[in-house]
């Protein structure tokens, strides 16, 4: 009864730890983070990952780099492509996005656990994180993250897209 009681308790922490681990380990590598502009964008991430073949499709980009990575957990593919942007690119990118609205837009529950789709955007500023689960339910306020998401996809390579 004793060994019941401590792999309940270790079904219940490992997840958790994971959880802990996984937000952790994310942190920005020496992102230029002395703008005294709250308003400036820092980088950008958009993520499709889900389904039941585990497919990821996910997109960094910072103000002098994108970095595009694809695959499929269950047959153990992954593609990756990096390319360096100019001031410009960047700037049509950020342009897209008003960072004193993103706090008017809502999240939707995360659709993974029925072999659906998540499809995620994280802003980082100087003085915040804004993160979004399938906020395209969020008709009223989604429009400004579905151009940023347009004028993402523009930049990847037609074989990516």
């Amino acid at each position: 009864m004793i060994s019941a009681i401590k792999n309940t308790g270790l079904k219940f922490f490992t997840p958790l730890l994971l959880l802990l681990i996984f937000f952790s380990c994310d942190k920005p590598k020496s992102e230029n983070i002395s703008s005294t502009n709250s308003d400036e964008i820092i980088s950008i991430t958009y993520s499709d990952i889900g389904g039941e073949l585990g497919n990821y499709k996910i997109v960094k980009v910072t103000k002098d780099s994108i970095h595009f990575e694809t695959g499929i957990t269950n047959n153990k593919t992954h593609k990756e492509w990096k390319s360096k942007i100019t001031p410009q690119i960047w700037q049509r990118i950020t342009s897209t996005i008003d960072v004193k609205t993103l706090d008017n837009i809502e999240s939707s529950p995360s659709k993974q656990s029925v072999d659906g789709m998540d499809e995620t955007f994280q802003i980082r500023t100087p003085k915040k994180y804004h993160a979004y689960v399938n906020a395209y339910a969020d008709t009223a306020h989604y429009k400004q993250l579905q151009q940023l998401k347009d004028q993402i996809v523009n930049l990847l390579p037609e074989e990516y897209k």
